[in-house]
Order: structure tokens, then C-alpha cells, then sequence
């Protein structure tokens, strides 16, 4: 399974938080993220995982947390971006989202939200 989607996540995965190297060291292994034992393996991360859905890549449910069976799912690329650690949440009328996904409901320009925050409108203004 050398040259397959799965395993080059995985090899990735695994440079990214044991490589020093690599670019993105700094924000996972550099920052204390690892991975579980088993994981070092790919015969068990496949077990644990199954084959990469298309469209799909590894994501930790919890940032800051390592990649271990627990913690990890395949997530669409809209699900990661909005999982991340400067992602921005507004909870409203009991709904929590991000601003994006705030914008994207209400329709408004990128960032409008955003702005009215900063510039003190209190929440529900800035969602009307």
C-alpha cells in the first residue's frame, strides 16, 4: 500500500510530529502533539482508520491533542478548517459555530461578522 492516499497520510503524519525537518514540525511534534505506539505501525493505523475516504483527510478532533484512534477521523476540508486552533466561535440562540459558518448561514460578506465584533456590536447585532 506504498504509493496509496492512506498510507502517504500516515507517513505524513508521522514526519510532521517526528521530523525536525519537516515544515510543519513547529505545529505538531514541535508543539508536544504525537502519536500513539501502535500508530508507529502503519498495519495497526490501518486497522484503527480503514481507507482514506475520497475527499477526505486526517483529522484530530481535539487540536491539541495527539493522533491515537480516540482523537482522529477522516474529515471533509471544511470540517478541519473549522477545527481549528484560531478558529473563531460565536454561540448564539443555542447554536455554536464558527464565523464562517455564521457568514455562510446568514448570507453576509466574509468577515462582516467579524468586524462588527471588533468594533464592540454585541453579538446578536452583529448576526442581524
Amino acid at each position: 500500500m506504498v504509493n496509496t492516499k492512506t498510507y502517504n497520510t500516515w507517513r505524513a503524519m508521522k514526519e510532521r510530529c517526528l521530523s525536525k525537518n519537516n515544515k510543519e514540525y513547529k505545529r505538531y511534534g514541535g508543539r508536544g502533539i504525537t502519536i500513539c505506539e501502535e500508530w508507529l505501525t502503519f498495519i495497526n493505523f490501518y486497522k484503527d482508520m480503514g481507507e482514506r475516504p475520497e475527499g477526505k483527510t486526517l483529522d484530530r478532533i481535539n487540536n491539541n491533542g495527539n493522533y491515537c484512534k480516540e482523537n482522529c477521523r477522516w474529515a471533509t476540508i471544511e470540517e478541519q478548517c473549522n477545527n481549528r486552533r484560531s478558529s473563531r466561535f460565536i454561540f448564539y440562540q443555542g447554536k455554536r459555530q464558527t464565523l464562517t459558518q455564521w457568514e455562510r448561514e446568514l448570507k453576509l460578506n466574509s468577515n462582516i461578522i467579524s468586524r462588527r465584533l471588533n468594533r464592540g456590536w454585541s453579538i446578536e447585532a452583529a448576526l442581524k
